[in-house]
């Protein structure tokens, strides 16, 4: 398999985070710890062969853009570099110090052209920025030249603390605010103005199998977003969306009925979550009831090598 939904953390960074108030990040306990050699242990235990990482929330911008600026190269130049000292096992998604444009900018340029990254990691919302805010079109805009791949991971929303009732927002908070990021980049445009951005959302979609016709129904009714061009449900089915998580018996299926199975890829979600968690999500995986004509590892594995083309030649 093909883990495009992978992450790594470093002491350093771990370090930086909690200097600015990050102690329990997303309202977990804590931070994982990280290696490549146990993260190489886990993908030969489960038969992945390739883990593209990135860092999760709560990224790398924790206030200061000059900090920021710093600690994204940091960690950028940090996975690079594992990603060769371990020829075809790991890829990298790249980190930008959003809400940062200009610091954004230079940082995806470094990473895609210097340092070889093979996409670059977002946050759904960036000091409470959704993806569909003006001030980030600029990013849009050189991105959809390049034609990136733009993975998006879910963070907490602004107004946790009210909303989360004191419990990890990766259990609810997460799912939902991939889905207000999604409805974001549809209902501002972004999706039709920059068609060559290859987006790709985790967690089998959020609760988007559920809510794009009700998306659709505002939009046609009520006016919200661009009247004319491709339904909701039509932009919707341009994402690519990875299985972290819990993705059976239920969630899988939802999302394949509403999207289909072309873009959908494998993602783990190591090392945040821990070892064990990622042995039982891959055992639901092998156990499901397999697609027609193949198996969930193959299918993902072949949409993984139409998006990142290098996975191929591993």
């Amino acid at each position: 398999m093909i883990d495009v939904h992978a992450h790594f953390v470093t002491p350093r960074y771990v370090e930086r985070a909690r200097a600015a108030g990050f102690l329990q990040p997303d309202g977990m306990r804590g931070y994982p710890e990280w290696s490549p050699a146990q993260h190489l242990e886990l993908m030969d235990a489960t038969g992945i062969r390739t883990s593209v990482l990135s860092v999760s929330s709560p990224g790398t911008h924790f206030g200061d853009d000059g900090a920021a600026r710093a600690l994204t190269r940091e960690v950028n130049e940090f996975a690079a570099d594992v990603v060769r000292d371990h020829p075809g096992r790991f890829g990298h998604f790249a980190s930008v110090p959003l809400p940062d444009v200009d610091g954004a900018l230079t940082e995806a340029a470094y990473a895609l052209d210097v340092l070889g990254a093979h996409g670059l990691a977002l946050e759904t919302n960036a000091a409470g920025a959704y993806l569909g805010d003006a001030r980030f079109e600029p990013l849009w805009q050189e991105l959809d030249r390049r034609g990136a791949v733009v993975f998006v991971h879910p963070t907490s929303p602004p107004c946790h603390e009210k909303v989360a009732l004191g419990r990890p927002r990766p259990m609810l908070e997460f799912l939902f605010d991939s889905t207000r990021a999604a409805s974001d980049l549809v209902l501002s445009g972004v999706l039709q103005r920059r068609p060559r951005i290859q987006w790709v959302f985790t967690h089998g979609g959020g609760t988007l199998p559920l809510l794009a016709d009700r998306m659709e129904l505002f939009r046609t009714v009520f006016g919200i977003g661009a009247a004319d061009g491709p339904t909701v449900q039509d932009q919707l089915r341009t994402f690519w969306f990875d299985m972290a998580g819990s993705p059976f018996p239920h969630q899988i299926p939802a999302l394949t009925r509403s999207f289909g199975y072309d873009r959908l890829l494998y993602g783990s979600d190591y090392c945040w979550t821990p070892a064990a968690g990622t042995l039982a999500q891959v055992a639901s995986v092998d156990a499901a009831p397999q697609p027609e004509a193949g198996t969930w590892r193959a299918l993902t594995t072949r949409n993984a090598a139409r998006l990142l083309p290098w996975t191929a030649q591993g």
